[in-house]
């Protein structure tokens, strides 16, 4: 007999989430696996191996960035990069499974309700790295070890500050339906990022879909990923942004770029990056010290400083200039809510803004 796919709505039903971290409630393994710490013996095991294919959500630069410092530490073991949107990630993922292929070795998406579906098929090995035991609340680790939240962001509005002064500047979303914006704005797309189906949902949910049926009237640029609109501001194609990775905004700043983000009065929307590792991967040594090593005190540290995103991480500490997150007012994440909205999402998003 055939055994029937489960889909994202089946796997889903039952789970609650938090505001920062997603609780899953769907146990697969008797019991928690052990603490694992970074050995001489793991990590001649993965140079042995020589390589982990990392599949990722997060800006390519960011990935490489990550990347290099791993290789860095750990002269010997590559690593290769696989970046797209999580929407499409997760397609591949399905795709190469039902192909019977196996390239990847670590995910880290940022649509967190995926893990979820990938624990209920089955697909994901239990790691618990020392680190993600003694530092990351229980709302931020998989119960089975699974996969652990790697890093949180946000989904911010900004705007070029060659093109908009400050005193006009949105500060809301409800600001970015006033006429004067019209042709000005460029944001991402759900069926692609999911950190813009992820900010999506808690926009319709605080804001209703009368909200975007109005937004879709104002001649939006519309582009893919969530890396894409800091891009398009900085460069001057538009004048201020509707949604995408507010980390890149801050980034480009820091860099001399005319971007300014906006925390919006509604508040905003939160997102969070789990991490886990594919129970099929060719390279299971060095994904599980690449794992271990994403989740230590200094490579947390390491996304705040030079990624400028946020961690759950107990001992790491804020880089000093950037604002905190627990100054912003946030939009409370859910991952299930997403997994139930995730077709009319993409449906009426399509519809309203017929692309």
């Amino acid at each position: 007999m055939k055994k029937r796919r489960l889909s994202r709505r089946d796997v889903l039903k039952g789970s609650t989430a938090l505001a920062l971290g997603t609780v899953f409630a769907s146990p697969v393994l008797a019991e928690a696996p052990p603490a694992e710490a970074i050995t001489p013996q793991l990590i001649e095991a993965a140079k042995k191996e020589g390589k982990v294919v990392l599949y990722s959500s997060m800006d390519l630069p960011v990935g490489e960035k990550l990347g290099k410092a791993f290789e860095a530490q750990y002269p010997g073991i590559a690593v290769q990069i696989e970046r797209s949107g999580s929407e499409r990630l997760f397609q591949r993922v399905d795709q190469e499974f039902a192909s019977g292929i196996r390239a990847a070795d670590v995910i880290n998406s940022s649509d967190a309700s995926h893990f979820i579906t990938w624990k209920k098929n089955g697909w994901l090995a239990p790691f618990m790295p020392e680190d993600v035991a003694q530092y990351f609340l229980p709302e931020y680790r998989d119960p089975d070890g699974l996969y652990a939240t790697t890093r949180i962001w946000l989904s911010s509005i900004a705007y070029n500050t060659n093109l908009v002064k400050p005193v006009e500047a949105p500060t809301s979303f409800a600001d970015l339906l006033d006429p004067k914006w019209a042709g000005k704005m460029v944001k991402g797309h759900p069926a692609y990022s999911g950190t813009i189906m992820t900010a999506t949902f808690q926009m319709v949910r605080e804001l209703g879909w009368d909200y975007f049926e109005k937004l879709s009237k104002q001649r939006v640029m519309q582009v893919q990923s969530s890396t894409d609109p800091p891009k398009k501001l900085s460069l001057g194609e538009r004048a201020v942004m509707a949604d995408g990775n507010e980390y890149g905004i801050v980034l480009l700043k820091e860099a001399g770029q005319p971007v300014e983000p906006v925390y919006p009065a509604e508040g905003t929307p939160t997102i969070s990056g789990p991490t886990g590792i594919f129970a099929s991967a060719p390279h299971p040594n060095a994904a599980r010290l690449f794992q271990a090593w994403l989740h230590t005190r200094e490579t947390q540290q390491f996304f705040i400083d030079f990624t400028a995103q946020y961690s759950v991480h107990r001992q790491v500490q804020s880089k000093p200039g950037r604002r905190k997150i627990s100054d912003i007012k946030l939009m409370k994440e859910d991952a299930a809510g997403v997994e139930k909205m995730t077709e009319e999402i993409k449906t009426r998003y399509a519809r309203l803004f017929r692309v």
